[in-house]
């Protein structure tokens, strides 16, 4: 099962899916993910728990996806895509995971539930991974590279110095901060381009 469900077309699972989530998200105000079981889950859904089963593996795959869906809807309300080259769709990606991690710690939900992070970090890194390798799966990279490599590698670059941005105290808006992690990841991504790894920085997707 992805790790995400912005795939899934079929109305009734996508509804079933939204229940669950929303059971699991309210439930989150109330107690601690630790304390929270898939009964409580499925009677504040209002399902079964085989059809839960159906869905999602435990409750660990749920809080997955429901971390992962949240950023890619927050994208996708953005219109954010990326086909390698854009410039804003790059800087559009790194202030969305500014604007996530931070709303997502000033809901609470990280300091009530310690097992929230690192899911919460593992679905944003996804789906910043699904949205860089849309853009650069179809381009050549200089063997042993390949594609997924470097979507993964700019994914966590991303999430990790969006992180330390956060966690920095004082720390300059998103808005300042976004260009100069820009900086970072722009000569990783291309590697994965027409000219291979040896472009400069001063390249399209710098470019104003």
């Amino acid at each position: 099962m992805p790790i995400s469900d912005c795939e899934v077309r079929d109305p009734r699972i996508r509804r079933t899916r939204q229940a669950l989530q929303g059971a699991l998200r309210n439930l989150m105000q109330q107690k601690s993910f630790e304390e929270i079981s898939v009964q409580d889950i499925t009677d504040a859904a209002d399902v079964n728990r085989a059809t839960f089963y159906d869905h999602y593996t435990d409750k660990f795959a749920l809080l997955d996806a429901m971390v992962a869906g949240g950023f890619h809807r927050l994208l996708a309300e953005r219109n954010v895509m990326f086909d390698g080259t854009c410039p804003s769709a790059a800087s559009a990606i790194i202030l969305a995971t500014c604007d996530y991690l931070t709303s997502t710690h000033s809901s609470g939900d990280c300091n009530r539930n310690s097992a929230f992070e690192p899911l919460m970090e593992a679905g944003i890194v996804a789906a910043i991974r699904r949205v860089i390798l849309k853009g650069i799966e179809s381009k050549p990279t200089p063997e042993p590279l390949t594609p997924e490599i470097v979507a993964t590698t700019v994914a966590w670059a991303i999430y990790g110095a969006v992180k330390q941005w956060f966690y920095t105290p004082g720390h300059a808006p998103a808005s300042e901060i976004v260009q100069a992690i820009l900086q970072l990841v722009v000569p990783i991504l291309l590697i994965a381009g027409p000219t291979g790894p040896h472009d400069q920085v001063e390249s399209p997707l710098l470019s104003h």
